[in-house]
């Protein structure tokens, strides 16, 4: 495959799915409230806050509530933008305070690197918030990866599943569909991916993976480029 430009999905792709479900989501989820009460006054937070109480239909709710409400969309996965914001400033303190670094498989940090080098230009589009994912690339097992990506998405674009998310991803990149290969882990993802004429390789590192029609690669070494 003639590649010009690689978007990579983080969980499931370049990092482990267990590092965001059993790291980031119960650090995120025993700090939220304290962080929430002790931050709530801040500017950003405070937009967050408004953001998070529109999405609840909640905007009368008090902070305690609103708290409550954010808590369950973390049980159950829901990929909300104004939650994700906030999971991205408390994993911040957390990544900054040496409470973890951010997984990345070794075969991932190895082959974005020669990438790179090999003068491909890397992007990430990832549900979670763009500075998570900066947090988690520059706290990174593997170092400092962030100088390697061109720019970063996340579902302020749209989100994972949408064929609009993936065209303006193009149009943002300033190259052809056809030119930008998407890596991910989750069928649905690159089916989109795919009807918005990108290229697409699904990542499937566990055997409970589900495929569909796309072609596989056990790991980052697997995917062959034609540059």
């Amino acid at each position: 495959m003639t590649v010009g430009a690689i978007v990579t999905d983080i969980e499931g792709t370049t990092s482990s799915i267990a590092f965001v479900h059993e790291v980031l989501f119960p650090y995120a989820s025993s700090k939220l409230a304290d962080f929430v009460r002790e931050h709530q006054a801040e500017p950003e937070i405070v937009a967050i806050l408004a953001d998070a109480r529109r999405e609840a239909g909640a905007e009368d709710g008090d902070l305690e509530a609103l708290i409550g409400i954010m808590l369950g969309w973390i049980r159950e996965d829901r990929k909300v933008t104004p939650l994700k914001t906030l999971q991205g400033h408390i994993w911040r303190h957390g990544y900054e305070a040496g409470d973890f670094t951010g997984h990345v498989y070794e075969d991932a940090a190895r082959k974005l690197r020669e990438w790179a080098d090999d003068g491909v230009d890397l992007y990430v589009y990832s549900s979670g918030s763009v500075g998570a994912q900066k947090l988690l690339f520059s706290h990174s097992d593997a170092g400092d990866l962030t100088g390697l990506f061109r720019g970063y998405f996340d579902t302020r674009i749209g989100h994972k599943r949408e064929v609009d998310s993936y065209r303006e991803i193009a149009r943002r990149i300033d190259r052809p569909a056809e030119e930008i290969l998407f890596l991910s882990d989750v069928v649905e993802e690159l089916d989109a991916a795919q009807d918005a004429g990108l290229q697409t390789l699904q990542l499937v590192r566990d055997d409970d993976v589900v495929t569909g029609s796309h072609p596989t690669a056990a790991d980052f070494d697997a995917v062959m480029l034609d540059l």
